[in-house]
């Protein structure tokens, strides 16, 4: 990622820092100079050949940070709208998803990078774990390199396990081409660990704690990973500080306290929790064990692609659980825990915590990387009023109010408008994707896995049931 050389002012914005006091500063300005924020505060001094943008009646916050999406299904968005978790693993991973060619991985993650940036997503952990050869892994870094954000490639192939994948010298050479001083942000282990009582997961923890990554896993997966997975992990000691445990919604108490305990962070991607069945939302719990917390979406192949639509569905799972929990003891909810603020902190500065990044990005602090979201839609009146800064970004912004996003400096969307993006280039090898699998499959196949079968529904005994209205005398007869 290389910086703009000329010097970029907002002026008169709200400002949202972010920094540890979560420091909020109405009619502010932020200047960016050598692609870092040089300075945050009223009426700055600007160099002369700096961009000036204005931000009033807007919002400024730090660019958000997904820390678990898998870019190379973004090429399949919606197919799977209707999809319950077994019907996504047995696509991607026992059918379809054999059939994704290397150009079918590249064309999922521009589309997927170019998405996050749009939407104010500055940096995105690529969960890969569609990368069955080298050339796959290529496909996908070449795709990550093609667009100015800021990218961590999750290594992962769901075709072999991870003890096969990892100490192959192929991955090796990989390792040494495309991430030893290439153009990533950062680079980590993609894997899942099963709870098998022999473990063989441990070679390929071995060979992350020789390459210094960092690991990310999907853990307390409803019937798929548990807290045997947690205890093996655990009892090796391959679970660091900056191990990501995706999802971890059907945990026990005991495994959160291990995460507490060894330093580790959670990554909720509440859409992805709510309706696949991964298990409920579990920030309510994570709270409780004071474990650091990001948002990630996980796939446009069902959800949305933007923490708008995380952060809103986050705060209202976990406020759902608290009156729950509280209407199961005959009690009453006055105060919500947790609130808007919070939640806005968990998409900006809990992703940088997670990846490792707190010192570089994540908060608008002189001497960080300029990676700055300026929130403002002068058409919609929605933007105004702007009373209350944290709940309108989660409740009230939309990816269609990111009016201007920097990465590192760089201008790579103003006025609304992606800078420097060829759309038609993505959209035409997104098509040749989409021909690809369709004509493999047969139209048959492609319409079935777009549309599973409806479970039949019983309709209860009514014993209320009327049989007639009688118009004569406006009465039901029995």
């Amino acid at each position: 990622m290389s910086a703009t050389d000329r010097p970029v002012v907002f002026r008169n914005g709200l400002i949202l820092t972010m920094d540890d006091a979560h420091t909020v500063l109405p009619g502010a300005d932020v200047l960016v100079v050598g692609g870092r924020i040089a300075q945050v505060g009223v009426g700055l001094t600007a160099p002369d050949d700096a961009l000036e943008i204005d931000a009033t009646g807007g919002i400024l916050m730090p660019g958000m940070v997904d820390t678990h999406r898998h870019l190379w299904q973004t090429a399949m968005r919606g197919y799977g709208a209707d999809w319950t978790l077994t019907q996504y693993f047995v696509w991607y991973y026992l059918e379809s998803g054999k059939l994704f060619r290397p150009e079918d991985v590249y064309a999922g993650n521009l589309l997927g990078a170019i998405e996050a940036i749009d939407a104010g997503v500055t940096t995105t952990v690529d969960w890969s774990h569609g990368l069955q050869t080298p050339e796959h892994a290529d496909a996908a870094v070449d795709a990550l390199e093609a667009v100015d954000g800021r990218f961590v490639l999750a290594y992962g192939n769901i075709q072999q396990g991870p003890w096969e994948w990892a100490t192959s010298p192929e991955f090796r050479d990989f390792h040494r081409r495309r991430v030893d001083g290439g153009k990533l942000a950062g680079f980590q282990l993609a894997f899942d660990v099963t709870g098998d009582p022999a473990f063989p997961e441990r070679a390929a923890f071995e060979v992350a704690r020789e390459l210094g990554a960092a690991v990310t896993t999907h853990a307390g997966v409803w019937g798929a990973t548990n807290d045997d997975g947690i205890r093996l992990m655990h009892e090796n000691g391959f679970m660091t500080p900056l191990t990501v445990y995706v999802h971890a919604a059907t945990l026990t108490q005991d495994s959160y306290n291990r995460i507490a305990a060894t330093g580790g962070s959670v990554s909720v991607s509440t859409e992805s929790e709510q309706s696949a069945g991964q298990g409920y939302p579990p920030t309510w719990q994570l709270r409780h064990h004071d474990i650091p917390v990001s948002l990630s979406m996980d796939t446009s192949v069902w959800w949305s692609g933007d923490l708008f639509s995380a952060m809103r569905s986050t705060l209202g799972a976990d406020r759902s659980r608290e009156h729950l929990e509280a209407h199961a003891k005959q009690e009453t909810i006055t105060h919500c825990h947790l609130r808007a603020e919070q939640v806005v902190e968990w998409a900006t500065r809990g992703g940088a915590r997670a990846l490792g990044m707190d010192a570089t990005i994540g908060a608008l602090t002189p001497g960080r990387q300029a990676d700055v979201v300026l929130i403002k839609n002068d058409a919609s009146p929605v933007m105004f009023p702007i009373l209350n800064p944290h709940g309108h970004v989660v409740f009230q912004a939309q990816r269609a109010d990111v009016h201007t996003v920097l990465v590192g400096g760089r201008v790579v969307k103003r006025d609304g408008r992606l800078v420097g993006v060829d759309l038609a280039a993505a959209r035409a090898s997104v098509a040749a994707t989409i021909d690809h699998l369709r004509e493999t499959m047969g139209e048959e196949a492609w319409q079935r896995g777009m549309n599973p079968d409806v479970p039949e529904t019983a309709i209860l005994e009514n014993p209320y049931q009327y049989t007639e209205w009688d118009a004569g005398s406006a009465q039901w007869k029995h």
